[in-house]
């Protein structure tokens, strides 16, 4: 049996992404399918799957009491948004050693309480919900993985913000716009 490549973590090495602080990610749909919204005139407008995706979001912070949100836009492919982590891990869990006594290397998996997880949660709650209301057991919404920047700091939570707000009045010029003329 072949075994499958492993994909290269784009995570900044040696972070602990259950420290507070500012997280902006972007979850993208499988295959960038166009499936939770519409953009027309700059304004979004989502669909049914895209009003679940938007109902998880804000619910994130009842499942992971550390987390509150900030900004957030739900696209025709994807989510951006603003996760922002209250520093309450390192008393719950104090630090991991490096070496695994079962593995011999770090320990694998998610890590309760981080980026990873809450997006993890995020996405499999989507899904479930998503299936139970199209009745299509096979369907699947999110591509592996996401991408995430930790916010350093206000200039750059603002710089975020904006480009989140805009994002939709830039859809027309979107690469990952299928409806986007070509020149």
């Amino acid at each position: 049996m072949r075994e499958l490549p492993v994909r290269r973590s784009i995570r900044l090495r040696g972070f602990d992404y259950r420290d507070g602080g500012g997280y902006f990610v972007t979850i993208c749909t499988f295959r960038r399918a166009c499936v939770l919204a519409e953009i027309e005139a700059g304004r979004v407008r989502l669909t049914a799957v895209g009003g679940v995706v938007e109902s998880v979001w804000r619910t994130l912070p009842g499942f992971f009491p550390h987390v509150d949100l900030d900004a957030y836009v739900v696209m025709p492919n994807h989510l951006h948004g603003i996760l922002v982590l209250r520093d309450t891990h390192r008393a719950k869990h104090p630090p991991q050693a490096d070496a695994s006594p079962l593995h011999g290397s770090r320990p694998r998996g998610t890590t309760a309480g981080s980026l990873s997880a809450i997006v993890q949660a995020f996405k499999a709650l989507t899904t479930r919900r998503v299936r139970s209301i199209t009745r299509m057991e096979r369907i699947h919404l999110w591509q592996p993985g996401f991408y995430d920047r930790v916010v350093r700091d206000e200039e750059e939570f603002n710089r975020i913000r904006r480009y989140i707000e805009e994002n939709p009045l830039r859809w027309a010029l979107d690469r990952e716009n299928s409806l986007r003329p070509t020149v």
